[in-house]
This record gives C-alpha cells, sequence and structure tokens, in this order.
C-alpha cells in the first residue's frame, strides 16, 4: 500500500454501530475533503467500518478524486457475517478503488496488525468509540501515542477516555 500520510484518514468504531452518527459522519468526511484529504482507509468490520466505507463511497459520488482503500485482515474475512453482511462487504469491495488482504488466512493477531496498519498509514483516524475496552480501544489509543488526529464521533465526542 502506498503511503500518502497526510491526505489519508482511516476508520475505527464498534461494530454495533447502527448509523447513529450517519450525518456526523457524512459532514465530517466533507470536512476532511475540504481539508485536502482524498484518501480514506477501512478495516472492513462489521458495524462503524462498513458505515464509514459507504459513507466515504457517496462522497466519492460527488468528488471522483476520493478513494476508498479496503484493508481485509485476512481473506475470506467476510465468512463468519450474516449472509445480509456478507453481501454488504462484496459490493464495498466491489466499489472500492484498491483493496489491501494482509494475510491469505486467520491468525489470532490480524486485526492488530490490520489495525496497525490503518493507523501506519494515516494521518487521522475517525472513531466511533464509546471508551470500552477491544480493537477500537487498541486503535485510538495507538493512533494517539502515534501523535495521529483522532476524531471521535460517539455521542460526546469531546469526551477523554481513561487509559490516554
Amino acid at each position: 500500500m502506498t503511503c500518502e500520510r497526510s491526505h489519508t484518514a482511516a476508520f475505527t468504531g464498534h461494530r454495533t454501530y447502527r448509523g447513529e452518527a450517519a450525518e456526523a459522519l457524512a459532514a465530517l468526511l466533507g470536512d476532511l475533503h475540504a481539508e485536502g484529504y482524498r484518501r480514506f482507509l477501512c478495516g472492513m468490520a462489521l458495524g462503524f467500518d462498513m458505515a464509514a466505507a459507504e459513507a466515504v463511497l457517496a462522497l466519492r459520488a460527488a468528488h471522483p478524486e476520493v478513494r476508498l482503500v479496503c484493508v481485509v485482515p485476512f481473506a475470506g474475512q467476510d465468512r463468519r457475517f450474516p449472509a445480509v453482511e456478507q453481501e454488504r462487504y462484496r459490493r464495498i469491495l466491489e466499489a472500492a478503488d484498491e483493496t489491501v488482504v494482509l494475510r491469505d488466512d486467520y491468525r489470532p493477531d490480524c486485526y492488530a496488525r490490520r489495525n496497525d496498519c490503518l493507523t501506519d498509514g494515516a494521518s487521522a483516524v475517525v472513531a466511533w468509540y464509546d471508551g470500552s475496552s477491544g480493537g477500537t480501544h487498541y486503535t485510538v489509543r495507538r493512533a494517539r501515542r502515534l501523535g495521529l488526529r483522532v476524531l471521535n464521533l460517539w455521542q460526546n465526542p469531546q469526551a477523554e477516555f481513561p487509559g490516554f
């Protein structure tokens, strides 16, 4: 994956996301585009990740220079998704400008490595993070340690969470 880090944003968020921040996400993507962001990295997990990918595709409809890069932790990531989500996943991959598959097979650390790839390739991370533990926590914490801009769309986006 080529690095255009200064104009690249990545996404991280909970799988429980059900569109609660859709309007705020669309508005933030518009703001990022106005700041020069053109490349968006998505880890393709259920929930916030795929919603963010769809929001990028909507932005790209109005701004064809926008690029969606799907960063897939391992081939077949979607095998355990519900059927409707598998179809959604495939539609997003087909519409993406680039897909990077990090591994051919599952390994226990593959999601963390995917999250590392997201933070290593971006200057900003758009999150839907409620402060709970898990992969989103790992990614937000790593982004902050790396000095990346973290834009949290959770209900109280200005909230600071313990451990940072």
